[in-house]
């Protein structure tokens, strides 16, 4: 059985990520058969529009199948989580450019490259088991896979909050967050697959789309946009110390657990990314990250950690929130030069 289900049905072209033993994790050699269903039906007139689904109901998918970077990584070679992520990026790229209507189905845990497949289409439906994150500073990684723009265009400092604490969103909340567009119960979803199939129109979701569930984003607001005003991980520390409130101490205990070294760079991506950012604006900065992930941050420890020994004890660079200058997150941030992110040859 394939490890995803590429199709034409009707007037949709269909991708189905099938890992569900996995949670779907996406592997290298799905995200070149995702781009090449991409390339091949942006001018077939016989698909009106792309549907992006999962098999399984725990999960879209939750992240990517890095034990391969993890096993290369630490034999000192880096070029080849250099060329995943860098072809990784060309596909969501390519999603969130895409000329035809994208319609993505998320049920339970959509994460880090889930997010990358689901949440950059036209019509990014939420149903309500789905729990969008992105956790990447858990494993010593900074939001990527477009994730850091869809962060920078959340409402206030909510980007930098989500980002550094890897918090779950419900459906509701990943919709306030701008995660998702529309929420459909699960239950309608083969009946809406079906239309979209026979007809070719987009707005079946429009027809389809109820009211989401209540989030709990909305009444954090206020509290997160005061806490997280300040533009560096130590003066939000700082802040957060201070207020003595449940929030500010379950917060604290979110940051603890990531590294701080990536939190404190996903603190200034979200600072040089506006509203405005473009995918490829938020692609190229991550890229400057990750390309020196394995050499340079705590990468191949977090993934050690969580999914090799999985003792969950990470060993961080840093033995502090605070111990992180920002000398060092200039330095993993810095450009590329010759080696930065280049999408345009690869984008027609």
């Amino acid at each position: 059985m394939s490890d995803i289900e590429i199709r034409k049905e009707g007037r949709a072209g269909r991708i189905t990520l099938n890992r569900p033993k996995a949670l779907n994790a996406l592997t290298y050699p799905m995200c070149l058969e995702i781009e090449a269903a991409l390339d091949r039906w942006r001018d077939d007139d016989s698909v009106a529009l792309m549907l992006i689904d999962a098999a399984g109901d725990r999960a879209f998918c939750a992240g990517g199948d890095i034990a391969v970077m993890y096993e290369t990584g630490t034999k000192g070679d880096y070029a080849y989580g250099q060329k995943f992520w860098r072809d990784e990026y060309r596909m969501n790229a390519k999603i969130a450019e895409y000329p035809k209507p994208v319609i993505s189905l998320m049920q339970g845990f959509t994460m880090g490259g889930g997010v990358g497949v689901g949440c950059h289409g036209s019509h990014r439906v939420v149903g309500e088991t789905a729990q969008v994150a992105m956790p990447e500073c858990g494993i010593g990684l900074v939001p990527d896979v477009g994730g850091s723009g869809l962060l920078a265009h959340a409402p206030g400092r909510l980007g930098v909050y989500l980002g550094v604490t890897g918090r779950r969103m419900g459906p509701g909340d990943a919709i306030h967050a701008g995660f998702a567009d529309h929420f459909v119960p699960e239950a309608d979803w083969p009946a809406l697959s079906a239309e979209l199939v026979e007809t070719g129109d987009a707005d079946a979701v429009l027809r389809a789309a109820t009211s989401a569930p209540q989030g709990d984003l909305p009444a954090l607001q206020q509290e997160v946009d005061r806490l997280f005003a300040p533009r560096t991980l130590s003066a939000i520390v700082t802040a957060l110390q201070a207020d003595g409130s449940d929030f500010a101490a379950d917060t604290l205990t979110r940051l603890g657990r990531g590294s701080p070294l990536a939190i404190a760079c996903t603190i200034e991506m979200q600072n040089r990314l506006t509203p405005r950012a473009t995918i490829r604006d938020a692609l190229a900065l991550e890229y400057r990250f990750t390309y020196r992930a394995p050499q340079h941050s705590d990468f191949l420890e977090g993934v050690r950690a969580a999914i090799i020994d999985k003792d969950r004890s990470p060993s961080w660079r840093h033995h502090a929130l605070t111990a992180v200058s920002q000398e060092e997150v200039a330095q993993m941030l810095a450009p590329l030069g010759d080696d930065g992110l280049d999408l345009e040859e690869e984008l027609t």
